[in-house]
């Protein structure tokens, strides 16, 4: 955990600019309606729309003059490949990005926007994460997983440095589960720097592979279904690195529903004026789900994007 937090310490001084320090926000109306003390952080403002560009910049500039040249590939669900486009782009590295075919069009519409080449792989996001990697062993590239690699978790733990910094006082913060890079990163920078904070992690019913491993104590094959929380969707590679550290930063786990989720879209959007996608809504959805045991307290909910279609955000909302 230590050698974790001075990854994570060393990220913080050296991914901004290219990284935006996001707000914190205050929401009174959810406060009010809650019965705590609701702030939420903006992560859905970062450049390319959500927390990924954290942990892309990160392992990025740690690219030696090699890897550099000759390029990365990567696999993503459509967040982490816009965020190493980006990065690749501003830092002058090429960048191949493989996807499941079952990614959001607008995702794939962000990636190419961002300069990267994509490749289209049939199956679900961990047969493109499999073929990603196969491809950059046979080729003698550098693979950026989207969370199995401590550099990448690493980049998304600045984001618990500034909710400390922003906010050194909260009691909890509520995150969307996916592999658990996110709230590995997260988790490990707030335990660091506030002990006493509670880390929440929420899933949805539809997508819990990484819940079902911790509850297991090991990685196992889970049925995935489609859920509106597309950026958390996927399973969770056998030896991957988030789960030990998940398993010691993980506090409480939560897991919500289809309807939960839209709701909790819709109530960003009613209260906040907030498009956010299915990811971001998960997070405020475990809240609405345990705010009772929050009463009084002070409470932070990640928003981590913002990458969905306006047709689709509104046909959510308006159901």
């Amino acid at each position: 955990m230590s050698e974790l937090f001075s990854r994570i310490q060393e990220a913080s001084a050296s991914v901004y600019p290219q990284v935006a320090v996001t707000a914190l926000e205050r929401s009174a109306l959810l406060s009010s309606e809650l019965g705590c003390e609701v702030l939420l952080k903006y992560e859905h403002m970062q450049p390319t729309g959500s927390f990924k560009i954290r942990g892309a910049t990160n392992k990025v500039r740690l690219l030696d003059p090699q890897q550099r040249r000759t390029g990365v590939l990567t696999a993503s669900t459509g967040n982490h490949g816009m965020a190493v486009a980006r990065a690749g782009a501003l830092a002058g590295v090429p960048v191949k990005v493989f996807v499941s075919s079952i990614t959001a069009p607008t995702k794939l519409a962000g990636i190419r926007a961002f300069g990267a080449e994509l490749v289209i792989v049939d199956g679900p996001p961990l047969e493109a994460e499999l073929t990603a990697r196969r491809t950059a062993e046979a080729d003698g590239l550098t693979y950026i997983s989207p969370y199995n690699d401590l550099d990448v978790v690493a980049g998304q733990g600045t984001l618990g440095v500034e909710l400390f910094e922003q906010e050194p006082a909260l009691d909890a913060v509520f995150i969307s589960v996916g592999c658990g890079g996110l709230i590995g990163g997260v988790g490990s920078a707030l335990k660091a720097l506030n002990p006493r904070v509670q880390v929440v992690g929420v899933w949805p019913e539809a997508s819990p592979c990484l819940l079902r491993a911790l509850e297991a104590g090991k990685i196992f094959p889970v049925e995935e279904h489609p859920t509106l929380s597309d950026g958390t969707a996927g399973a969770v590679e056998p030896d991957s690195v988030t789960f030990p550290i998940c398993q010691q930063v993980i506090d409480e786990r939560v897991a919500v529903s289809e309807s939960e989720i839209a709701a909790a879209m819709s109530r960003l959007a009613e209260t906040e004026h907030l498009m956010v996608e299915g990811a971001a809504g998960v997070a405020l959805a475990g809240l609405a789900k345990r705010a009772s045991a929050y009463r009084g307290r002070k409470v932070a909910v990640v928003l981590c994007g913002r990458n969905i279609a306006p047709r689709t955000f509104a046909a959510i909302v308006g159901s």
